[in-house]
């Protein structure tokens, strides 16, 4: 019997021509790409989202708040 081990995040880069097309889908404003904690961040909505796989996460509700 083989061992299997738990699936890791797949840490992706993301394409930097994507990043300068996506806007925060609340304020429309422009985000800035967290690479340390693979986040979008708007300051205008004061949310963070999510990259997953490489995948920016661009709904409200997966949304992380900022702290103020």
């Amino acid at each position: 019997m083989a061992d299997t081990e738990p699936a890791q995040p797949v840490d992706r880069k993301v394409d930097r021509k994507l990043l300068e097309l996506l806007v925060c889908p609340v304020t429309k404003t422009t985000l800035e790409y967290d690479e340390e904690h693979q986040e979008l961040i708007s300051r205008a909505a004061k949310l963070a989202y999510p990259i997953r796989n490489g995948i920016p996460i661009m709904l409200a509700e997966e949304a992380r708040p900022l702290e103020v």
